[in-house]
């Protein structure tokens, strides 16, 4: 009877022993109230950026990323170097991503700021699909946004959250006000 309480105490020793030095899973990840209830966005021409404070995380590393959908504009060079926006073309939206990866370090009582960038579209666009012909050059010079989504991953490959956002209009060049920005989390 003695052994087999011993043997019990020795186990229930090693099962908290793991669960106290287990990490810590995410359970109602979210952004951070206050001045960081919704994300933050920048237009940087071809890039969009987003910023704020997650909340509710787990110990592990994080994975924030960002997906945005823009209406570019272009300008058609031929190869005499004539240089013109062809009327009445609109290159078709383009969706641009970037990701930003967070050590486990980096998590303060369940807490940390995310800044996170679009890569820019790939320009020269291949065939110039908005130009004369295909021998001309075709490069992006701007992007309107019209939408985003935040993508938060702990760890890595298990979403925890998704904020998607939409602007009441296309953004241009600079901050994002704020009252022009709508979202919703799940």
């Amino acid at each position: 009877m003695k052994r087999r309480a011993v043997g019990i105490a020795v186990v229930s020793a090693l099962v908290m022993v793991l669960l106290a030095t287990s990490p810590a899973l995410a359970s109602n990840v979210h952004l951070k109230g206050g001045s960081h209830a919704k994300p933050a966005f920048f237009d940087g021409g071809l890039t969009l950026s987003s910023s704020g404070e997650l909340a509710g995380l787990g110990f592990g590393d994080v994975l924030v990323s960002l997906t945005a959908v823009g209406n570019p504009t272009a300008t058609c060079t031929n190869p005499g170097s004539d240089t013109h926006q062809p009327a009445g073309h609109n290159p078709a939206p383009i969706t641009v991503t970037g990701s930003e990866a967070i050590p486990a370090s980096e998590i303060k009582n369940g807490n940390t700021p995310f800044a996170v960038v679009t890569n820019p579209p790939v320009t020269p666009v291949p065939k110039a699909p908005e130009c004369p012909n295909s021998n001309w050059i075709e490069d992006i010079t701007d992007m309107a946004f019209t939408s985003a989504t935040i993508s938060v991953e702990q760890p890595p490959g298990t979403v925890v959250l998704t904020v998607s956002c939409t602007f009441s209009s296309p953004t241009s060049d600079g901050a994002v006000p704020g009252s022009h920005v709508s979202c919703t989390s799940s």
